[in-house]
Protein backbone atom coordinates (compact mmCIF):
# COMPACT_ATOMS: atom_id res chain seq x y z
CA UNK A 1 0.00 0.00 0.00
CA UNK A 2 1.26 3.58 -1.12
CA UNK A 3 1.76 5.99 1.89
CA UNK A 4 0.29 9.40 1.61
CA UNK A 5 2.34 12.27 1.81
CA UNK A 6 1.48 12.60 5.19
CA UNK A 7 2.18 9.55 5.88
CA UNK A 8 5.57 10.16 4.51
CA UNK A 9 6.43 13.13 6.70
CA UNK A 10 5.06 11.04 9.72
CA UNK A 11 7.91 8.35 8.34
CA UNK A 12 10.24 10.68 8.26
CA UNK A 13 9.40 12.22 11.72
CA UNK A 14 10.41 8.74 13.43
CA UNK A 15 13.26 7.78 11.58
CA UNK A 16 14.66 11.25 11.90
CA UNK A 17 13.97 10.54 16.04
CA UNK A 18 15.02 6.98 15.97
CA UNK A 19 18.31 8.70 14.68
CA UNK A 20 18.90 10.69 17.27
CA UNK A 21 17.53 8.13 20.20
CA UNK A 22 20.21 5.89 18.81
CA UNK A 23 22.98 9.03 18.84
CA UNK A 24 22.23 9.40 22.05
CA UNK A 25 22.10 5.83 23.24
CA UNK A 26 25.94 5.61 21.63
CA UNK A 27 27.01 8.42 23.51
CA UNK A 28 25.31 7.28 26.74
CA UNK A 29 27.46 3.82 26.61
CA UNK A 30 30.49 5.27 25.90
CA UNK A 31 30.80 8.65 27.98
CA UNK A 32 27.71 8.23 30.54
CA UNK A 33 29.59 7.23 33.58
CA UNK A 34 31.73 10.28 32.81
CA UNK A 35 28.71 12.82 31.90
CA UNK A 36 26.84 11.56 35.07
CA UNK A 37 30.02 11.77 37.71
CA UNK A 38 30.43 15.27 35.87
CA UNK A 39 27.12 16.32 37.04
CA UNK A 40 27.33 14.77 40.53
CA UNK A 41 30.55 16.57 40.77
CA UNK A 42 29.24 20.08 39.92
CA UNK A 43 25.69 18.99 42.01
CA UNK A 44 28.58 18.57 44.85
CA UNK A 45 30.74 21.48 44.38
CA UNK A 46 27.61 24.01 44.26
CA UNK A 47 26.07 22.16 47.27
CA UNK A 48 29.70 22.79 49.08
CA UNK A 49 29.42 26.43 48.12
CA UNK A 50 25.98 27.32 49.75
CA UNK A 51 27.45 24.88 53.06
CA UNK A 52 30.24 26.96 52.84
CA UNK A 53 28.63 30.28 52.81
CA UNK A 54 26.24 29.33 55.32
CA UNK A 55 29.01 28.56 57.75
CA UNK A 56 30.84 31.81 56.65
CA UNK A 57 27.57 33.85 57.47
CA UNK A 58 27.11 32.14 60.50
CA UNK A 59 30.30 32.42 62.02
CA UNK A 60 30.57 36.45 60.90
CA UNK A 61 27.60 36.67 63.25
CA UNK A 62 29.29 34.81 66.15
CA UNK A 63 32.26 37.13 65.41
CA UNK A 64 30.07 40.15 65.58
CA UNK A 65 28.52 39.12 68.59
CA UNK A 66 32.05 38.29 70.38
CA UNK A 67 33.20 41.66 69.22
CA UNK A 68 30.29 43.57 70.85
CA UNK A 69 30.38 41.76 73.81
CA UNK A 70 33.96 42.19 74.18
CA UNK A 71 33.22 46.30 73.96
CA UNK A 72 30.77 45.85 76.12
CA UNK A 73 33.16 44.60 78.96
CA UNK A 74 35.58 47.48 77.90
CA UNK A 75 32.98 49.70 79.08
CA UNK A 76 31.84 47.62 81.78
CA UNK A 77 35.91 48.10 83.38
CA UNK A 78 37.15 44.38 82.38
CA UNK A 79 39.88 44.67 80.59
CA UNK A 80 40.98 41.37 81.30
CA UNK A 81 38.42 39.71 80.08
CA UNK A 82 37.76 41.59 77.24
CA UNK A 83 41.27 41.52 75.75
CA UNK A 84 40.88 37.94 76.40
CA UNK A 85 38.19 37.39 74.05
CA UNK A 86 39.49 40.25 71.67
CA UNK A 87 42.65 38.45 71.04
CA UNK A 88 40.62 35.28 70.24
CA UNK A 89 38.90 36.90 67.28
CA UNK A 90 42.16 38.64 66.42
CA UNK A 91 43.67 35.13 65.90
CA UNK A 92 41.03 33.24 63.92
CA UNK A 93 38.52 35.79 62.65
CA UNK A 94 37.34 36.91 59.29
CA UNK A 95 39.39 39.64 57.88
CA UNK A 96 37.32 42.77 58.84
CA UNK A 97 36.64 41.13 62.56
CA UNK A 98 40.22 40.35 62.77
CA UNK A 99 41.25 44.18 62.09
CA UNK A 100 38.75 45.40 63.96
CA UNK A 101 39.62 43.27 67.01
CA UNK A 102 43.30 43.72 66.45
CA UNK A 103 42.63 47.81 66.21
CA UNK A 104 40.88 47.38 69.43
CA UNK A 105 43.32 45.40 71.40
CA UNK A 106 45.70 48.42 70.16
CA UNK A 107 43.46 50.93 71.64
CA UNK A 108 43.07 49.24 75.04
CA UNK A 109 47.78 48.86 75.14
CA UNK A 110 47.60 52.83 73.73
CA UNK A 111 44.86 53.52 77.05
CA UNK A 112 47.42 51.14 79.42
CA UNK A 113 50.56 53.67 77.88
CA UNK A 114 52.44 50.73 76.22
CA UNK A 115 52.08 52.89 72.92
CA UNK A 116 55.10 50.90 71.39
CA UNK A 117 52.90 47.46 71.84
CA UNK A 118 49.69 49.77 70.42
CA UNK A 119 51.55 50.58 67.67
CA UNK A 120 52.96 46.85 66.51
CA UNK A 121 49.44 46.29 66.44
CA UNK A 122 48.14 48.77 64.12
CA UNK A 123 51.06 47.96 61.81
CA UNK A 124 49.99 44.12 61.94
CA UNK A 125 46.76 45.20 60.35
CA UNK A 126 48.17 48.10 58.08
CA UNK A 127 50.58 45.39 56.41
CA UNK A 128 47.44 42.39 56.09
CA UNK A 129 46.61 42.44 52.63
CA UNK A 130 43.20 40.42 53.25
CA UNK A 131 41.98 43.69 54.93
CA UNK A 132 39.90 46.33 53.05
CA UNK A 133 42.65 49.04 52.14
CA UNK A 134 40.12 51.96 54.01
CA UNK A 135 40.68 49.89 57.24
CA UNK A 136 44.45 49.47 56.19
CA UNK A 137 44.90 53.22 55.96
CA UNK A 138 43.32 54.07 59.05
CA UNK A 139 45.67 51.26 61.27
CA UNK A 140 48.80 53.01 59.27
CA UNK A 141 47.58 56.48 60.66
CA UNK A 142 47.20 55.25 63.89
CA UNK A 143 50.25 53.50 64.08
CA UNK A 144 52.19 56.67 62.84
CA UNK A 145 50.01 58.83 65.98
CA UNK A 146 51.35 56.30 68.54
CA UNK A 147 54.59 56.19 66.66
CA UNK A 148 54.66 60.23 66.14
CA UNK A 149 57.43 60.84 68.75
CA UNK A 150 59.97 58.59 68.23
CA UNK A 151 60.22 59.25 64.12
CA UNK A 152 61.71 61.62 61.86
CA UNK A 153 59.05 63.89 60.06
CA UNK A 154 60.76 62.88 56.99
CA UNK A 155 58.88 59.33 57.63
CA UNK A 156 55.97 60.51 58.63
CA UNK A 157 55.63 62.50 55.75
CA UNK A 158 56.26 59.20 53.71
CA UNK A 159 53.56 57.40 55.45
CA UNK A 160 50.78 59.44 55.10
CA UNK A 161 52.03 60.58 51.03
CA UNK A 162 49.57 57.82 49.46
CA UNK A 163 46.73 58.84 51.47
CA UNK A 164 47.20 62.38 51.34
CA UNK A 165 48.12 62.89 47.41
CA UNK A 166 45.37 60.58 46.62
CA UNK A 167 42.12 62.29 48.09
CA UNK A 168 39.06 61.17 48.54
CA UNK A 169 37.18 63.51 48.89
CA UNK A 170 34.76 61.38 50.54
CA UNK A 171 37.49 59.80 52.73
CA UNK A 172 37.34 60.50 56.64
CA UNK A 173 41.06 59.25 56.47
CA UNK A 174 42.50 62.10 54.44
CA UNK A 175 41.84 65.17 57.03
CA UNK A 176 44.05 63.16 60.24
CA UNK A 177 46.77 61.83 57.48
CA UNK A 178 47.30 65.46 56.37
CA UNK A 179 47.11 66.91 59.43
CA UNK A 180 49.90 64.42 60.52
CA UNK A 181 51.82 65.35 57.59
CA UNK A 182 51.21 68.79 58.26
CA UNK A 183 52.44 68.81 61.57
CA UNK A 184 55.99 67.16 60.24
CA UNK A 185 56.41 69.40 57.58
CA UNK A 186 55.64 72.45 60.29
CA UNK A 187 59.21 70.56 61.99
CA UNK A 188 61.06 70.40 59.51
CA UNK A 189 60.71 74.67 58.94
CA UNK A 190 58.52 74.01 55.75
CA UNK A 191 56.11 76.33 56.59
CA UNK A 192 54.62 76.78 53.25
CA UNK A 193 53.91 73.14 52.49
CA UNK A 194 52.20 73.25 56.19
CA UNK A 195 50.17 75.83 55.81
CA UNK A 196 48.62 74.88 52.75
CA UNK A 197 47.71 71.47 54.10
CA UNK A 198 46.55 72.93 56.96
CA UNK A 199 43.78 74.86 54.67
CA UNK A 200 42.93 72.19 52.72
CA UNK A 201 42.14 70.81 55.99
CA UNK A 202 40.13 73.33 57.17
CA UNK A 203 37.93 73.71 53.92
CA UNK A 204 37.06 70.19 53.86
CA UNK A 205 32.72 69.90 55.32
CA UNK A 206 31.81 67.66 58.39
CA UNK A 207 34.97 67.69 60.10
CA UNK A 208 35.01 67.65 63.89
CA UNK A 209 34.84 70.88 65.45
CA UNK A 210 37.88 70.49 67.54
CA UNK A 211 40.14 69.94 64.05
CA UNK A 212 38.23 72.58 61.85
CA UNK A 213 39.76 75.14 64.55
CA UNK A 214 42.93 73.71 65.05
CA UNK A 215 42.90 73.44 61.34
CA UNK A 216 41.88 77.19 60.63
CA UNK A 217 44.60 78.50 63.54
CA UNK A 218 47.34 76.32 62.42
CA UNK A 219 46.57 77.71 58.60
CA UNK A 220 46.04 81.45 59.43
CA UNK A 221 49.18 81.48 61.84
CA UNK A 222 50.82 79.76 58.34
CA UNK A 223 49.51 83.48 56.35
CA UNK A 224 46.66 81.26 55.09
CA UNK A 225 43.51 82.51 55.18
CA UNK A 226 41.42 79.24 54.86
CA UNK A 227 38.18 81.00 56.63
CA UNK A 228 37.76 83.30 53.79
CA UNK A 229 38.90 80.26 51.77
CA UNK A 230 35.95 78.61 53.20
CA UNK A 231 33.72 81.40 52.29
CA UNK A 232 34.84 82.25 49.16
CA UNK A 233 33.72 78.35 48.15
CA UNK A 234 30.69 78.41 50.04
CA UNK A 235 29.65 81.66 48.03
CA UNK A 236 30.62 79.90 44.62
CA UNK A 237 28.70 76.71 45.17
CA UNK A 238 25.56 78.72 46.19
CA UNK A 239 25.64 81.09 42.78
CA UNK A 240 26.30 77.17 41.21
CA UNK A 241 23.21 76.27 42.17
CA UNK A 242 20.76 78.99 42.09
CA UNK A 243 21.81 79.62 38.26
CA UNK A 244 20.34 76.30 37.24
CA UNK A 245 17.26 77.75 39.67
CA UNK A 246 16.99 80.77 37.71
CA UNK A 247 17.41 79.16 34.48
CA UNK A 248 14.31 76.68 35.64
CA UNK A 249 12.18 79.68 36.88
CA UNK A 250 12.25 81.57 33.48
CA UNK A 251 11.63 78.58 31.40
CA UNK A 252 8.19 77.85 33.37
CA UNK A 253 7.03 81.35 32.79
Amino acid sequence: MALSPTNDAALLQEVDEAVRKDRLDTIMQRYGRWIIGGVLAILLAFGGYLYWNHRQDVARGEQAEELIAALDKLEANQPRAATSELEKIAAAGTPAYRAAATMQLANVKAGAGDLKAAAALMAKVAADTQVDRSLRDLALIRQTAFEYDTLKPEAVIARMKPIVDARDPASSWFASAAELSASAHYRLGQFDRAGALYGRIAKLPDLPKSLQSRSVQMAGMLGVDAVADRAAESAAAEQKGAAPAAQKTEETK
